[in-house]
């Protein structure tokens, strides 16, 4: 096992009676401080910590090696799995990795620890001369020194606890259950805990949210502002050695340091705002039977409990709406409410209740058996709620990475069931005088269990004739034609030609990358696609009746 950076061999071990292990070996010279470690490690594991438990350790190899073995925790690097979660699943590790982290800082540092102030600027000096004579400079590398100088004293009568002395998404594990652990504690430490957040860096490039978490779950809310001025400090310190030390690693690490000291200066404004930039101040979360969701602040969802048990929240729509499942006995609905501060909505909550009033008709007019059924409205919770049918669909949309990874999996003929009713309710859609507005693939279902197709988030699809009134419309841009961009323009049958066209090569091919190497298909329905996404209206099939006769001719059916 390569992975990390330590010198220490490692090995994965399962046991005749399964049982899953690490093994890890030193020369015989690391003895007192791998000791250390599992001594620490022992504690920390009384605390039930999720961590690798500590089983046994000696010497072998007639004592020239030393020996740790700790119990396996099952997951994939923190950093990769990350990002194929949901905002809110990643502020939540977030706020797990801080409460763990402020377990590891309860065990207080032994009493005959030199002064912090003292010990650290004396790091602080090698680390400013260090990158004096390193002859390769970072951007605006004055602005950092200079900014230590003047934070000194912030360094004045700061506590000393145990450290994990690596403290980053890159020695976290996250399990298929979206369980986290920590690992590798072979760089531990003593020091002022909050130094533990220079390595933060890595954390808030792979996730914010999680960062953002992480700082939350460790003060139990929002940080005190001196620990932010003390984090800049702490992490700008880090970066100004970070470059001396890649240079014997070569090009490539230096050009990481490089690319890292520069967006941690945008982070801080230039050393002027110790707040970093990735950290959510408009991001909170609360939580229904177990269950967390965002918002920008409080609101008081208790109402919900009238419709049944809340199994699932929807809470990535940039709509205003928040969404939740619930069951009621053997039966189970889909609530999307408005009125709500909901953390991606730009607006506000009266405009979002406004909308979702309207979109209500909406629903009713353009009632399909591919349409998610809308049973009824009301007004409650100070907001406005529209009940729908439940559907066991995945969705296609980015939001949702886990589910969009399952629909993508799908064979091809099942893709092309899926898209031939997306057709065809648009068709639909045409015909009762209404135009497609903001449709993308988070607008598309698919229940694997009953194969059937479900389109919802119709909330804008407005009557024929429809004017672009706005300049960049509501949507992904990935499905948006030229129309839809441009002030004036007629939103018609030819602009949801495009808008298919789209969702062939979002199914079928690249996406934006509209080239016949990526298009899965025959090279016929290839130019049937591209004919429907031209930038020229007038080059694209007339209607959505055209349209599917020719991708159905393409296709041989």
């Amino acid at each position: 096992m390569p992975k990390g950076w330590s010198s220490d061999k490692k090995y994965y071990i399962e046991t005749d009676t399964g049982e899953k292990l690490l093994l890890r070996t030193a020369d015989r010279s690391e003895y007192d401080m791998k000791k250390s470690e599992f001594e620490m490690l022992k504690k920390l594991a009384e605390r039930g910590l999720s961590i690798s438990q500590p089983v046994e350790f000696g010497l072998f190899d007639n004592g020239n090696g030393v020996y740790s073995l700790f119990t396996w925790c099952e997951g994939e690097d923190a950093a990769i799995v990350l990002p194929e979660l949901t905002d809110t699943e990643q502020y939540e590790l977030g706020l797990k990795s801080g409460r763990i982290l402020r377990e590891i800082h309860s065990i207080p540092a032994p009493v005959d620890q030199e002064d912090w102030e003292t010990k650290f600027n004396r790091k602080v000096d090698g680390k400013i001369k260090q990158y004096n004579d390193c002859p390769i400079k970072i951007e605006d590398g004055d602005r950092v020194i200079s900014y230590i100088e003047a934070n000194r004293h912030l360094l004045r009568r700061r506590p000393q606890s145990f450290h994990h002395g690596d403290y980053h998404v890159g020695n976290m594990v996250i399990s298929a259950k979206k369980e986290l652990s920590v690992i590798d504690f072979n760089r531990h430490d003593f020091g002022d805990p909050w130094e533990e957040f220079n390595r933060i860096v890595w954390s808030a490039s792979a996730s914010p949210h999680f960062a953002t978490g992480q700082l939350n779950g460790y003060f139990n809310g929002r940080p005190p502002e001196e620990f932010f001025k003390l984090l800049a400090f702490y992490i700008s310190s880090n970066m100004l050695s970070s470059i001396p030390w890649a240079i014997s690693f070569g090009e490539e690490e230096i050009n990481v340091m490089k690319e890292q000291a520069k967006e941690v200066l945008r982070w801080f404004d230039g050393m002027n705002n110790p707040v970093p930039t990735w950290y959510l101040e408009d991001f909170y979360v609360q939580y229904i039977n177990q269950i967390p969701y965002k918002l920008k602040c409080p609101y008081d969802f208790s109402f919900i409990e009238r419709y049944g048990e809340v199994f699932k929240v929807y809470d990535d729509q940039d709509s205003g709406n928040i969404c939740f499942g619930v069951k009621n006995g053997g039966e189970r609905h889909f609530i999307k409410y408005a009125g709500a501060p909901t953390e991606r909505y730009a607006g506000n909550p009266e405009d979002a209740v406004a909308g979702l009033k309207a979109a209500a008709q909406v629903y009713k007019d353009l009632e399909n058996p591919h349409l998610i059924r809308l049973i009824r409205t009301e007004e409650v919770g100070g907001g406005f709620a529209a009940i729908f049918e439940w559907t066991d669909g995945e969705c296609m949309g980015r939001m949702y990475p886990l589910s969009r990874e399952k629909f993508m999996q799908m064979p091809d003929n099942t893709r092309l069931d899926v898209f031939s009713d997306i057709l065809d309710f648009h068709i639909h859609v045409i015909r009762q005088g209404y135009v497609a507005i903001d449709f993308y693939d988070g607008s598309i279902l698919y229940d694997f269990l009953a194969k059937k197709t479900l389109i919802c988030d119709i909330d804008l699809y407005s009557k024929i004739p429809y004017i672009n009134t706005m300049g960049r419309m509501w949507g992904s841009s990935r499905f948006m034609s030229p129309e839809e961009f441009t002030h004036g323009a007629s939103i018609d049958e030819i602009t949801n030609v495009y808008g298919m066209g789209a969702t062939a090569f979002a199914l079928f091919g690249g996406e934006k990358d509209r080239s016949l190497e990526k298009w899965r298909l025959s090279e016929a329905s290839y130019r049937v696609a591209l004919k429907a996404v031209s930038d020229e209206r007038k080059k694209r099939q007339r209607s959505l009746a055209e349209f599917k006769k020719e991708w159905d001719l393409s296709l041989g059916t």
